[in-house]
């Protein structure tokens, strides 16, 4: 089981997909534990990230670029999602 902590904010720390049936638990601010599964944080992971895409224009055809791809801070991808307790149902 993979314990995650809820920040201040509302969100956790999530950068990549966890395996579909791997438990995860989350303790939140306000003092309630919620358990997701993999499968469950990964959907919440991929719209958080549609959304995001969606709101800075990432998605579609945008072009070739030729400078050199900059790897020390990813702009097109997000580390940290929302999550409240009534997710976890």
């Amino acid at each position: 089981m993979i314990t995650l902590q809820q920040d201040a904010d509302g969100f956790i720390r999530m950068n990549r997909h966890f395996p579909d049936t791997t438990l995860i638990s989350i303790s939140f601010t306000e003092g309630a534990v919620g358990e997701f599964t993999g499968a469950q944080l990964n959907a919440i992971f991929d719209d958080a990230l549609a959304e995001f895409r969606g709101q800075n224009r990432l998605e579609g055809a945008k072009g070739f670029s030729r400078a050199p791809a900059k790897t020390v801070h990813p702009t097109k991808n997000i580390t940290v999602i929302k999550v409240h307790p009534e997710m976890a149902r």
